[in-house]
């Protein structure tokens, strides 16, 4: 199931002004370029951000998530009809070749079920053909974002065109066995309703990945730092024999 920040119609449609910058994207934007990529498939695609951004660059792209929500939020977007998009999960899409298959933000982290996340790679290999690329991010458990989530760090109000001022901020739940548990916590201005969404993200080690991917069947191919967040994240770049 969806977490109610992208299944909530609500919150899905504050999602995008509440995060607005998209940087991390543009490291992927280069690796489709880079790979020729003409059909992408975005796993967890959300409110469509990456997918459109895809779709202005002439790719072929299927958007999959699992929140019905966040799927119609992205449909109502301009150029949306250029995009496929799939109300779902990799277990269960129907027949694609493409050349690149993309988990970005906290996708592949939110993905918490070792048999779910194994299923996920699996579909996910099954969808690319021969040769194809899989590229998705994870933060390095040894920062320790977590630390971090906490209301003073994150408490922020944002002025939404229609909707009025959003005060949203994020306090950790629980850290146990590699899971952390945290809620986001969201008041409209306009008539004081207070919505949570909690949320659990699995912190894998790198050799843990390394070791899924190849019983997968994928070749790593490297991994690579993030850009925007050196020393945080790490870019996963595999690739079907």
């Amino acid at each position: 199931m969806a977490d109610e920040i992208f299944g909530h119609p609500r919150l899905a449609a504050v999602h995008d002004p509440l995060d607005p910058d998209r940087s991390d994207l543009c490291a992927y934007l280069d690796l489709a370029r880079q790979v020729g990529a003409e059909r992408v498939l975005d796993i967890g695609c959300g409110t469509g951000v990456f997918a459109l951004l895809l779709a202005d660059r002439g790719v072929q792209v299927v958007g999959l998530d699992p929140a019905r929500a966040s799927i119609d939020v992205a449909g109502a977007k301009p150029g949306s009809e250029r995009v496929r998009w799939i109300c779902g999960d990799a277990t269960a899409l129907p027949p694609l070749q493409v050349d690149l298959v993309t988990m970005t933000a906290n996708v592949a982290q939110a993905i918490v079920s070792p048999d779910a996340w194994r299923r996920t790679l699996t579909g996910a290999h099954e969808a690319l053909r021969p040769g194809g690329y899989l590229v998705f991010e994870t933060r390095d458990p040894a920062a320790r974002a977590w630390e971090a989530w906490n209301r003073a760090a994150s408490r922020r109000v944002t002025e939404v065109p229609g909707v009025g001022g959003v005060e949203s901020w994020v306090d950790l739940v629980e850290v146990a066995d590699r899971l952390v548990t945290f809620r986001w916590n969201y008041v409209f201005a306009a008539d004081g309703c207070h919505l949570t969404s909690d949320s659990t993200l699995r912190f894998r080690e790198r050799h843990e990945i390394e070791a899924d991917l190849a019983a997968a069947g994928y070749g790593l191919q490297e991994v690579r730092d993030a850009p925007d967040r050196p020393g945080k994240e790490l870019v996963f770049v595999a690739r079907r024999p």
